[in-house]
């Protein structure tokens, strides 16, 4: 069995990657368990050296390693470098920081002296999505290295390049060996990993289905878990809103990265009042969006990462539109090579269709029309997800408002929802939960131990 990438822009093969026996599986994880303490037992300094020299390889190889993001996944070429380089920032983000977030806590009781410490988990396995295929690793990776873990990574099927670039981006920065491995194993192995006594904790970014096993095997093993798993943002425009400026911002969120992000605005719900202008300016500001090689840097729209999603998604616009929703422009796969599906907008969406409750995980943008604020609200909850949202109106008292209302895990008030090293980063209900980034991402893997001295 192989590991195959495939680009998404001309069908083309990109790699091939035979995946382990059970032989070299059990080794690797024999050689991070051993690595695994010696970790844990520098001090945070020294990890913090370690992730600047990170982030330093990161940045000298950044062209090379877009370009195999750009290949193996379709993402547009200067989307790539960002990614990179925000990759770079996470780590020296925690390398600056870890050590202050993790520092002894004292705490008044009824001992001489009482404390609470924050000590590393072990070996912690990482199921990680193609969709940012760098971004998803450093994301978890960073805190998880500073407090002392090691890890091992998982990387979907489709992106092997990726995540064998991002092993030896650790290797080159000179850190122990086996303090991070990358699996090269079938999805069809994650449980007996999970299984594995040398691992200590699981984080997953991905699908409902894949997070549902994944937490029940996690349960079964009574190890701790992290899960995001995706979601459908609301975007409310209320009548007093900016709409050049909202407008601006929904292009960038619904579109960034071929509309394959977990935290993209999905849901477009603007109120009567400015419903019609709303969508008019949308459309406009949506046709000029340029699909093409994503490594040509005047390009605006990837394709999507395969075929097979790109067929997925086109079937849930079908079926929404013979339920009543309205094909505002696009909702139609383009002829020729390549996973390419136009810039869409699918209005009149409705609670009777696949658009209401289902993610949208391309480049269509679903509009959910609302007579008023509290009405918009109420569809902005009416969804099984709860990762992210945006409310956009010129009184920012009434902004905040809205968003403390909002049944998510980040709200964002005239603004483009995103991840920031520095901003605590998960979901409620079906978008999973625990967090990463911040100060929060870091404790998820540790023990918090008390300590009590008479």
């Amino acid at each position: 069995m192989a590991l195959k990438s495939v680009n998404p822009a001309t069908g083309q093969t990109v790699k091939i990657v035979d995946t382990w026996n059970e032989t070299q599986l059990d080794e690797a994880l024999f050689e991070v368990s051993v690595a695994t303490p010696k970790w844990a037992a520098l001090s945070f300094q020294a990890r913090a050296e370690a992730l600047r020299r990170v982030a330093a390889v990161l940045r000298a190889r950044k062209v090379d390693l877009a370009r195999t993001m750009t290949l193996e996944m379709g993402k547009l070429i200067n989307e790539a470098r960002g990614e990179i380089e925000k990759c770079a920032w996470v780590c020296e983000y925690y390398a600056e920081n870890g050590a202050r977030f993790l520092a002894d806590e004292d705490i008044e009781s009824d001992a001489g002296r009482s404390l609470v410490i924050y000590q590393p988990l072990g070996t912690v396995l990482a199921v990680m999505p193609w969709n940012f295929p760098f971004w998803q690793v450093f994301r978890f990776a960073a805190p998880a290295l500073m407090a002392g873990n090691t890890a091992v990574l998982k990387h979907a099927s489709n992106v092997p390049g990726c995540a064998l670039a991002i092993e030896e981006v650790f290797i080159e920065a000179g850190l122990p060996a086996n303090v991070f491995r990358t699996l090269l194993i079938p999805a069809g192995r994650v449980n007996r990993v999970i299984e594995d006594k040398r691992v200590h904790a699981v984080t997953l970014t991905g699908s409902e289905v894949a997070g549902r096993a994944v937490a029940a095997n996690a349960g079964h093993n009574i190890k701790k878990t992290v899960l995001e798993l995706g979601g459908s943002d609301p975007f409310i425009v209320l009548e007093d809103a900016d709409l050049d400026a909202a407008v601006t911002t929904a292009v960038t969120s619904r579109f960034l990265n071929a509309g394959q992000s977990c935290i993209a605005a999905k849901r477009f719900i603007p109120v009567a009042a400015i419903a019609d202008e709303f969508v008019a300016r949308f459309k406009m500001a949506v046709d000029v969006l340029r699909c093409g090689d994503p490594l040509a840097e005047d390009v605006t729209l990837a394709p999507m990462a395969r075929l097979d999603l790109r067929d997925d998604l086109h079937q849930q616009v079908i079926e929404s539109i013979t339920k009543g929703a309205v094909a505002v422009t696009g909702c139609s796969p383009m002829a020729g090579q390549g996973a390419y599906y136009p810039a869409s907008i699918l209005d009149q969406v409705a609670p009777n269709m696949r658009a209401y409750r289902e993610e949208f995980f391309g480049p269509v943008a679903l509009i959910l029309r609302a007579r008023n604020e509290a009405d918009a609200i109420r569809i902005a909850n009416d969804s099984p997800f709860g990762l992210g949202g945006s409310v956009w109106t010129r009184d920012t008292a009434r902004g905040e408002r809205v968003a403390r209302q909002l049944q998510c895990g980040a709200a964002f008030v005239n603004g483009l929802v995103k991840s920031d090293p520095r901003l605590p980063f998960g979901g409620v209900k079906n978008s999973g939960y625990g967090r990463e980034l911040s100060h929060h991402g870091i404790r998820e893997f540790v023990n918090a131990k008390t300590i009590w001295m008479k």
